[in-house]
């Protein structure tokens, strides 16, 4: 039987995604999900736990019938906007689902944690290139919340010496290239699905948020990176953690930065057609600019993007969007 790892949001885009990747390298992943916003359907490569990680009782049930060597956390509430009108909500699940997770982990006796973190956690650095030292200063509950667990990492590897690699990474964007996942959120805000449906008549003209902001077409930048190529770094954590290297921290990018309206023109020639666009205000926590520098994942992972062009993340993307999806 394979070492088991614990995913929690295993059912979700990435933490599908990672499950697969997993299986790859010879682990059995168990996909721990309430799948409130993650499928049932995703999870292909291992079992699938139902649960909450605000349930002590149900993570404390999955270490025991599974006694995982290690455990990759993915599960969060991860939207912008609505942590910025709901931030105690954030607080309480980020915060309060890591802190059970942690415990139960300690409890257990695992010691090895990959957790997924953002470049949220930097807020608004004036477009300057993210590394893993500048300083972090979200300017959104969501990002707050995700360096708030970094930093109760800190603390559990201090004081437990709970082994941690962390990863900030920037937009996840494209799908499995053999198409046996995919990204499909109940509620779509990511940029390229949503530009996707609006291009295939699935959904109304796109809102693009802001014309205003200082760059270099008044458009937001950001640094996507291929979803398979995440979740290869992710693996690698893992095994940097199983190899006893200790705790540390990842930035994952491509290292370049798109506009929205550089991305909007990339579709237009990978599928041959406008993307119908509307305009609309900022989006309140949205920062202007974010692009990683990922150096460090490159030359102490040995991590190398391998799909992380924007042709091949539309490419991608779109033949998931148009296959069969998980429920239509």
């Amino acid at each position: 039987m394979a070492d088991h790892v614990l995913v929690t949001g295993g059912a979700g885009y990435i933490g599908a995604h990672a499950c697969k990747a997993l299986a790859r390298a010879g682990f059995t992943p168990v996909a721990f999900d309430n799948l409130s916003t993650g499928w049932a359907e995703a999870v292909k490569f291992g079992p699938l736990v139902k649960g909450d990680l605000m349930d002590r009782a149900q993570i404390d049930a999955a270490f025991s019938s599974f006694r995982p060597i290690a455990v990759m956390h993915f599960a969060a509430l991860s939207l912008v906007g609505d942590s910025m009108a709901d931030p105690g909500r954030y607080w309480r699940v980020n915060l309060g689902g890591a802190l059970n997770l942690f415990e139960a982990a300690v409890a257990a006796g695992c010691q090895n944690v990959v957790f997924s973190s953002t470049c949220a956690t930097y807020g608004d650095q004036d477009g300057v290139e993210l590394t893993e030292d500048t300083p972090q200063r979200p300017i959104n509950a969501y990002g707050a919340s995700k360096r708030a667990i970094e930093e109760m990492l800190a603390n559990f590897g201090a004081s437990h010496a709970l082994n941690h690699v962390i990863f900030r990474y920037f937009n996840v964007a494209g799908a499995d290239p053999e198409g046996e996942v995919g990204e499909q959120h109940r509620t779509e805000t990511h940029l390229i699905p949503l530009m996707l449906d609006a291009v295939d008549g699935r959904r109304g003209a796109l809102t693009l948020h802001g014309s205003d902001y200082p760059t270099r077409d008044g458009t937001c930048v950001r640094d996507y990176v291929h979803v398979s190529d995440l979740v290869q770094a992710h693996v690698a954590g893992l095994r940097w953690l199983l190899e006893g290297k200790g705790s540390r921290a990842f930035n994952l990018g491509s290292g370049t930065g798109f506009t929205v309206r550089e991305v909007l023109d990339a579709a237009r020639l990978v599928t041959n057609r406008e993307v119908p666009i509307v305009m609309g205000p900022r989006r309140v926590g949205d920062a202007a600019s974010l692009v990683s520098g990922s150096a460090r994942a490159r030359s102490e992972l040995g991590w190398e993007p391998q799909h992380s062009t924007m042709p091949k993340m539309i490419e991608d993307a779109a033949r998931w969007a148009r296959g069969p999806g998980y429920q239509t």
